[in-house]
């Protein structure tokens, strides 16, 4: 288990943050400014995420986590969802080979009841395949929020352990959440100008930088992600400490 930021103080290394978690937010803006259908920005968004993949594994960060899809994502157009769940499958189908050969790790968090069968088996199968690769860790969070994700983690506790119904501690429930293979987030973006973590992993983010931008997402690249860090680096990581006590990180 990795330490959590409330129990201890987490390893920090070389201001480069270990966990970077992203809200890839204004994919339709971006089309509507440029007078196009915002499906169009989701494919340009797209583009963007294999941006910062690789800009993140050429960074020395372990662990990147986007949020593709919320709970609360099933609230648009009707058209708009099945696109979206059309695109996911697409690129699924188009990367999993092409993350196993760059040794990048698959992990989907979220709930998959309303998943349908071939996305399933897509997943299922990139997750096993990815299993065993050493290299960076890539979280995408489907039909996935921060309330569900603790009320699931709950739910699964205490069906393996009833006893923990009389009372239960944090390092109790920390195995069942949707990611208990991860580090908490260092540093989290969001773009597209809100302010706003959107019900996206409650629990993870107690300690982590939020960093926020107005650039839309289909237009952050390198240079952007390196501004984020580089601000990342800037910041005091107290975790309840006074100033005096926080070492510089070398």
């Amino acid at each position: 288990m990795f330490k959590s930021s409330t129990q201890s103080i987490p390893d920090e290394c070389c201001g480069v943050p270990r966990h970077v978690a992203v809200i890839m937010d204004g994919n339709g803006r971006w089309a509507k400014k440029r007078l196009m259908p915002r499906v169009f920005g989701h494919k340009k968004g797209v583009d963007a995420l294999r941006e910062t993949i690789k800009s993140c594994d050429a960074m020395g960060v372990e662990f990147l986590t986007v949020f593709a899809f919320s709970n609360e994502n099933w609230r648009r157009p009707a058209d708009e969802v099945s696109f979206l769940m059309g695109l996911f499958l697409q690129v699924l189908a188009g990367e999993i080979e092409r993350m196993h050969e760059k040794q990048i790790r698959l992990q989907i968090i979220g709930n998959r009841s309303r998943f349908a069968p071939e996305l399933l088996k897509l997943i299922n199968d990139g997750e096993q395949k990815t299993a065993a690769n050493t290299g960076l860790t890539l979280s995408i969070a489907v039909d996935y929020g921060g309330r569900w994700d603790v009320i699931q983690a709950t739910q699964r506790m205490l069906a393996d352990r009833p006893e923990l119904i009389a009372g239960f501690e944090e390092t109790d429930l920390a195995p069942y959440l949707a990611m208990a293979y991860a580090p908490e987030p260092d540093l989290f973006i969001r773009t597209g100008g809100e302010q706003r973590i959107s019900n996206f992993l409650l629990w993870q983010l107690a300690y982590t930088e939020l960093y926020f931008t107005d650039m839309l997402w289909p237009d952050f690249d390198r240079a952007a992600l390196q501004t984020a860090v580089d601000w990342f680096r800037g910041r005091e990581r107290r975790f309840g400490r006074i100033s005096e006590q926080v070492q510089p990180v070398s």
